[in-house]
């Protein structure tokens, strides 16, 4: 649902300012839960390894992507084609235990939720350039008539 609120947001106000809307409404609505419910982590947060806010840094090209990608190919290809990058890279990061995390290694049952996933996202990206083929179509159809 996000994907596609700021498909439409980015279409009418510009991909940079949506981006900057999603990213100031989402910083002040934080820093109320952070206020409210974690008082004590808020003065820990620039004590962490600086690695780790990187993290923040990766939401600025998602959002702007999502927001050109939604506009181009339609909010169910852009964000099936997401999970499907995260679910890669977090099945890369498990199994390598990159980043300090548990190993978990890879298996034929995780490659085979990698492939059901792949193959979904075809599907769902086929039938998107079938529908507008047909809409070209019909298009052409009125206009030639009209």
């Amino acid at each position: 649902m996000q994907a596609a609120i700021n498909g439409k947001l980015g279409s009418n106000v510009g991909v940079f300012r949506s981006a900057f809307l999603t990213f100031s409404v989402g910083a002040l609505v934080t820093a109320l839960l952070i206020f409210f419910f974690e008082p004590k982590h808020a003065l820990t947060l620039l004590d962490v390894p600086k690695w780790q806010l990187l993290g923040a840094l990766c939401g600025v090209p998602y959002i702007v992507i999502m927001v050109l990608a939604v506009q181009r190919i339609g909010a169910a290809v852009a964000t099936v084609a997401v999970i499907l990058g995260q679910l890669t890279m977090s099945m890369l990061i498990d199994n390598f235990g990159w980043l300090g995390n548990e190993v978990i290694h890879f298996s034929a049952t995780r490659l085979g939720a990698v492939v059901c996933l792949g193959i979904a996202l075809c599907f769902i990206y086929s039938s998107n350039k079938a529908n507008v083929a047909a809409i070209e179509k019909n298009t052409d159809r009125v206009s030639e008539q009209g």
